[in-house]
Formats: structure tokens, C-alpha cells, sequence
């Protein structure tokens, strides 16, 4: 399906042809979308060698992008009052005993586990290869001994191990197995068709889904295109299936990310509510600044949610996303909030760095619909009531009112700098312009910071003054700040600035 421009199309169908002819993977699928429609979608490729081209049903590892989903259950079984974030993971794995930095006495909880300040050091990839482990193996591996990197609840630091505890203590709670908690408190009731099992079967016209056949590079000799890529076995299901083990089609994936996102309009559908979702969509905990990729405009932040990375970009603002690297199998989901625009896009090849395209085509659609007018840049726009108050308070300029002024302003406007002084200064501030020109020329666009503040100009006949006002946040809506000042800078430099 194809829902943009044809150059936009081009670009994006581009960007993976090239990582195919490249050998990134044998096969990929991507998908754009917004709240309301699939925008581009297409795959690439083979799902197996010699097999089809990956379509919209086709499974795919998702990996990591499963810590979305066992974040999501941990906040449903706070949300109905059956666990604490708070509580100490060893309550529910008393085998998990780690040694801290200097013997610090911190038991880590499932919160830091979930926004992994656990401490915890990294693990991929020697995670990814313990999927299958039993929670006996698993308490075994507990038991011989872990050791924290940092002082838990400290510093960031992306944990697999972290996240399987976080499987464990749902198996404690909802006492069945993560895979069973995961698929009937989230994937039954939404409807969506992701799989911890690869499934039975390969083909459709048999009744089963297509499942694309994770594969590795070879590295050991140089090879030609036809022998490039090696089969990579499939991994069952055990305790280690809470960091990555879900199976889903982009079709699968869409429907999950639509679902987070219709968080941010209110959006009450589903097992887990519109607040609990945006919870999950906020930055709980700082990551050490990282390069951007390939060239992208900088991330100004960066951190992790409740099993999502958030970030606020230098250009779109807030981004949330997760990647999913496993062995295989390579795997991005990316949406913008303020717009509802998504991708998700998938790589049967293990660790091959999906996200790295993917954000390169959401870029290319959010341009598009910027540019067609589509997508309006996002706006701060004042309250009326700010506006009024900024027209009242002008009008001050030109006839100070002290019976205005205190019906304007907030209580502490007068206790912070008293009337009398304010109207003295302000009357030096009109005096030092030359007065209040009759005819505004070149006047500057106001401008805000949020609906409750606004700085606007008033022209003078040898200046302009700079005002401000800041609204109280109770009702009425009364002005809390209210400055008055030359503006020295002049038109062009305050212009620009703003």
C-alpha cells in the first residue's frame, strides 16, 4: 500500500533496496502509518531463501521490542492492586542477591529494574542466547552469583538479565507462566497476533502464518551472494523470553504501537489505561548522551521509559521507540506523539540495525507531510484569557488604572513590587521609547512558551517595550508575572531570537 508522495515512496522503498542489495539481510518489510491509515507499507527481500517476499502477515522476531509488552502486564498488575513497583525484586526472586559497588546495601526493585537503573551492567549478547533456560536453570545462574555495575537506582545501563527477573516476578504474582500472563492479559484482549512459539506452520494456503527464517552473515570466508547468509536455529520459550521472545507481523506491531499511542488523545480501549500508557511513554531515567546515527539531527535527551526509550529530538520533539537485536532477527518500532505518524520495520538477519533505516524513512514522511501542509508545525498557542490580559495590560501603558491593575493582577503582583512602583516604571519604560507610537510599525510576532504566558512588543516612537505576563494556574485566570522593559536589541535582533 502506498499512501505518499511518489518521491517519498521512492526514497523509502530505496533505503532497504539498497540494504538488500547491500547483503544487510536477506529479507525486511517496512511500514509508515498515522493514527488513521497504513501510508507505506512493502517488503523486500525473502522471507526464506527462495521464498517469498515478507508481506504484511509475515512473523518476525520482534526481540527487545517484547520489553514493551512485559512492561505493559507489570503496570496492569500494579494498576488493579497486585503489585508494588517499589518492592524489592528479591521478594518475589529470593535467589536474586547481587553484589553491589562497595557492598552498598540496595536491594533492587521491579521499578528499577523496569527503567533499567537496576544496576545491572550490559549483556547483549549473552542474553539473547538464554531464552529457553527453566526457572530452575535460572535460579541456578542466580545463585553461583551476580554483580551490579552500579549502585542500583543510580545510573542507566540496558539490562536483558534485568528484564527477565521482571518475567519471573510476573510468574510470581499471576502464578502461571510470563508467556501465558503476556497473551491473556494483553494479546487476547487486544486482539493482536503475536506468538512466543514460532509457529507450526509456513504456509498460508496450509493455514498457518509465513514465519521469516532468522539468518546470520557468514564471517569465516569471503562468500558469494548465494551463500552469504546461514540459517540461525529458533529458541523456545523460557525465562528469558520476557527480553525478546515475541513473534509478530507488522500488521501485529501497528496495532500494538497504535495502541500506546492512542494514549496521548485520551484513549481509554484496551486492559491498561490512557495514563498508564503515557507513563510508560515517559523519560523515568537519563542515558549517557550517544552519537546520532548516520548524520541525524542530535538528540537533545534520551532515556528510558517503562520498557520504551524516550527521547526529544533537536527538530520533532519527543520520540519513543524501541529496537530489538537478536540472534536472527533485527527489529525497530518508532512513533512521534505529537503527530500519530509510525514505523516499524523488520530484518531477518540477527543484529542488523533496522532502526537505523527506519528513522530515516519516519523522517522522510513526517517532511512530506510537513511540506503538502499536511502536518502543521506544532504550535504553543495562548489561552484567550492570556490574550485578554495581554490587552489589558497594554492598554495599562497608555493609562495606568490602579483599579485595573488589581483586577488584572494576582495577589502576589503587589506584595512582590507594590502598584505605585510598578506604574513609576512602567511610565519610565513609555518615556525612554518616546512614547507610545500611534501607528505600530514592524511590530514582532508574540510569542509563548504555554497557553498560560505570552511576550508580545508595543511600539514606541524611538524603541519598542518588551512585555510579559504569566498566568495563575487556578480560576479566574489572573496575572501572576508582569514585566515591562526597553527592548535594546531592537526589532531584527529580538525577532530572530524569538
Amino acid at each position: 500500500m502506498h499512501l505518499v508522495e511518489d518521491g517519498t515512496e521512492t526514497g523509502i522503498a530505496r533505503v532497504f533496496e539498497d540494504r538488500i542489495a547491500g547483503g544487510v539481510a536477506p529479507g525486511s518489510y517496512v511500514a509508515v502509518f498515522d493514527r488513521d491509515r497504513i501510508r507505506f507499507s512493502r517488503g523486500f527481500g525473502e522471507s526464506t531463501r527462495g521464498g517469498d517476499v515478507p508481506d504484511e502477515d509475515t512473523l518476525f522476531r520482534i526481540a527487545s521490542c517484547t520489553k514493551s509488552f512485559t512492561a505493559a502486564v507489570l503496570l496492569i498488575l500494579r494498576d488493579t492492586g497486585r503489585l508494588d513497583l517499589d518492592t524489592p525484586v528479591d521478594a518475589f526472586v529470593p535467589e536474586f542477591a547481587p553484589a553491589t559497588p562497595g557492598g552498598t546495601a540496595v536491594r533492587p526493585t521491579v521499578r528499577m529494574l523496569l527503567t533499567m537503573s537496576g544496576g545491572l551492567g550490559t549483556d547483549d549478547p549473552w542474553a539473547d542466547r538464554q531464552e529457553s533456560i527453566t526457572p530452575a536453570e535460572f535460579r541456578r545462574l542466580l545463585v553461583r552469583g551476580v554483580r551490579c555495575v552500579t549502585v542500583p537506582g543510580t545510573a542507566f545501563a540496558y539490562s536483558n538479565l534485568g528484564y527477565a527477573l521482571l518475567g519471573q516476578v510476573i510468574e510470581r504474582v499471576t502464578g502461571g507462566r510470563f508467556v501465558d500472563a503476556v497473551t491473556s492479559l494483553l494479546l487476547e484482549p487486544l486482539g493482536l497476533g503475536a506468538v512466543f512459539e514460532r509457529p507450526d506452520r509456513e504456509h498460508p494456503e496450509d493455514g498457518g502464518a509465513v514465519t521469516a527464517i532468522g539468518h546470520r552473515v557468514r564471517r569465516d570466508r569471503a562468500v558469494d551472494a548465494d551463500d552469504r547468509f546461514v540459517e540461525v536455529p529458533f529458541s523456545g520459550p523460557g525465562v528469558f523470553s520476557a527480553i525478546g521472545g515475541l513473534f509478530a507481523s507488522a500488521t501485529t506491531l501497528i496495532g500494538w504501537v497504535r495502541w500506546l499511542d492512542a494514549a496521548w488523545t485520551g484513549d481509554e480501549s484496551g486492559p491498561l489505561s490512557s495514563a498508564s500508557r503515557r507513563e510508560m511513554q515517559q523519560l523515568h531515567r537519563l542515558a549517557p548522551p550517544r552519537p546520532s546515527l548516520d548524520g541525524l539531527p542530535p538528540r537533545l535527551a534520551l532515556g528510558y521509559g517503562f520498557g520504551l526509550f524516550v527521547e526529544e529530538d533537536a527538530t520533532l520533539g519527543p520520540l519513543v521507540s524501541h529496537s530489538g537485536g537478536y540472534p536472527g532477527y533485527s527489529a525497530h518500532m518508532r512513533w512521534h506523539p505529537a503527530s500519530g505518524f509510525g514505523v516499524v520495520a523488520f530484518e531477518n538477519a540477527g543484529y542488523a540495525a533496522v532502526a537505523k533505516p527506519a528513522e530515516q524513512v519516519l523522517r522522510l514522511a513526517l517532511a512530506e507531510a510537513q511540506a503538502s501542509g499536511e502536518l502543521a508545525e506544532p504550535a504553543i498557542r495562548p489561552w484567550p484569557e492570556t490574550l485578554v490580559a495581554s490587552m489589558t495590560a497594554t492598554g495599562l501603558l497608555s493609562h495606568w488604572d490602579d483599579r485595573v491593575a488589581a483586577s488584572l493582577f494576582a495577589e502576589n503582583v503587589a506584595l512582590d513590587v507594590p502598584l505605585d512602583e510598578r506604574r513609576t516604571a512602567a511610565e519610565a519604560a513609555v518615556a525612554a521609547v518616546g512614547g507610545i507610537a500611534e501607528v505600530a510599525s514592524g511590530r514582532a510576532m508574540p510569542v509563548c512558551d504555554s497557553p498560560d504566558h505570552l511576550v508580545w512588543f508595543v511600539e514606541g516612537e524611538q524603541g519598542r517595550l518588551r512585555l510579559e505576563v504569566r498566568m495563575t494556574p487556578v480560576v479566574p485566570l489572573r496575572v501572576q508575572t508582569f514585566t515591562v522593559t526597553v527592548d535594546h536589541e531592537g526589532p531584527e535582533t529580538t525577532d530572530a531570537d524569538d
